[in-house]
This record gives C-alpha cells, structure tokens and sequence, in this order.
C-alpha cells in the first residue's frame, strides 16, 4: 500500500477543494444563466414603484429585475423606447407589463427573439390597429370611456397641437382604479400618479408580439379600467394562460404574491 505523505496529503487536499469550488461555480453560473432577465413594465397613473412588491420576491428569487420608466407620451415613441431598452439585455428575457405597459409590450417584443415569454397584468392586449379607447369600451363595465368624467385634462409643453395630460381625477381614483387598497394608500397613489397624453388613446397598435411569444394574462375580477369580460377576450384571443384574482386594476399593488407567481412560472417555462 503506497505510502502518502504530508506534503501529498496537502496537496491532495488543496486539490479537492479547488475541485469542489469550480464545480459550485460552474453551477451557479449555470442557474444564473438559466434564469431570465425580469423586466417590468408600468403602466399610466403610476410609476415603477408600483411593481416594488415583486420587485422584492423577485430578486430575492434569484432573478435579475428591471423597471424601465415608460414615458406614457405615446404608444408607437413608447414602444419604440422600451424596444431599445430590450437590446441593451444580453439573455432571455420575461417582460411583462400592467395597463397600458400591456400595449406596449405587445409592440416592443415583436420582432426581438430574446424575449421569450409575455406577462399581462389587468393588461391591455392589443391586435394590429385596435385603440386603448376601443378595447376600454369593446365589452360594458369600465368607468373610463369617457375620459370627460375619468380625467382632469391639463395642457403640457411640446406636444403635438391640442394634446393634454390625463389625471384621474382624485374623487374617483380610489373607487375606480385602485378600490382594493385603504383610502390612504389610494390618496398617496393618486397625488404621485404620471399622466397620460390623451393621443395615445386613439394610437392604432403595431403587430403584437403575442403572436408568436408565449403569453400569460392576470388580471382582478372587479377591475373597473378593463372589465374582466374585455380582459378574458383578449387573453383568449392571445391564447394566453390565464389566472383571475379578486383585486381592482392594481393587482400589481394588492396581490403582489399572486402576480409573482405568474411572472415566475412563465420564467420556468423559458428553461
């Protein structure tokens, strides 16, 4: 039986745990690059603070998360920014968005091979040509076909001739838009809320990406921006995997557990 000696024992030692560390290494980076890149999409009348709450579950997940501001001054400027965003990313990514960030997405990904699965939060879902005033009134039940009532109207610099900002306006934010949350946390939303250029509701949308991108739909069951009947059409028509829960339009805020789960199981489905 050869003998081994101190200096062997040593190096035989030292061997083993570089071996073992290459190996934990080469594990984590291949889990790291298993994971896509999450990236969030806002919508109108909030901002990416909105998305904090899976922010959080997300990266303590594991996953890299972005939260790009979107402008909200126009649909075709606004998929055009986030689509030049999307190139800056190297890997697969998740892009999911809320609202109006959901005709954005739709318009951004298209096209762009990196992106391999879609998430619609009490999101719209736009085809080629359809408005976001088209699809709000397509089927009853939103409070915002008329922006008259919805909206204070307020001009803005340097947009196109007699285009205004839209604020919700505060008496009917908390009833309308955010009716799951306390009256306080619904006050604080409506006085930080960014606007909308009123353009964009009648902005005809590009080819949607969902088309040939796997697609997921959550929304709330008493959303009064998007009725649950409009948005069940339009993730039918997506033939998107479909998750309801019982939330306002800002499912992102109230059940942020919910909408992470959906965000990670389109994750794992990019694996």
């Amino acid at each position: 039986m050869p003998i081994i000696t101190r200096p062997l024992r040593v190096l035989l030692s030292a061997a083993a745990i570089l071996s073992t560390a290459v190996i934990l290494t080469i594990a984590s980076t291949a889990d790291a690059a298993a994971k896509p890149t999450i990236v969030l999409v806002h919508g109108a009348w909030v901002d990416g603070s909105s998305f904090s709450g899976e922010v959080s579950r997300l990266q303590r997940a594991g996953y890299t998360v972005a939260v790009p501001a979107n402008p909200l001054r126009g649909l075709a400027s606004d998929t055009a920014y986030l689509a030049s965003y999307l190139q800056t990313i190297h890997g697969p990514i998740v892009l999911a968005g809320h609202s109006y960030g959901g005709a954005v997405i739709t318009g951004a990904a298209t096209g762009n091979p990196a992106v391999k699965a879609l998430v619609y939060i009490d999101a719209y879902i736009p085809d080629q040509g359809e408005t976001i005033l088209q699809l709000t009134g397509a089927k009853p039940g939103s409070a915002f076909t008329d922006p008259a009532k919805a909206f204070n109207l307020l001009p803005y610099a340097g947009g196109p001739d007699g285009d205004v900002d839209l604020y919700i306006k505060p008496a009917v934010f908390h009833a309308d838009f955010a009716a799951d949350l306390t009256a306080r946390r619904a006050a604080e939303l409506a006085a930080t809320q960014r606007p909308l250029a009123a353009s964009v509701l009648q902005a005809p949308a590009g080819p949607p990406a969902w088309k040939t991108i796997r697609s997921y739909s959550i929304f709330g069951t008493q959303d009064r921006v998007i009725p649950p009947a409009q948005q069940t059409a339009m993730a039918q028509r997506a033939n998107a995997s479909l998750t309801r829960v019982k939330a306002s339009h800002l499912a992102l805020v109230s059940q942020p557990d919910a909408v992470t789960r959906v965000i990670e199981r389109a994750a794992a489905g990019t694996r």
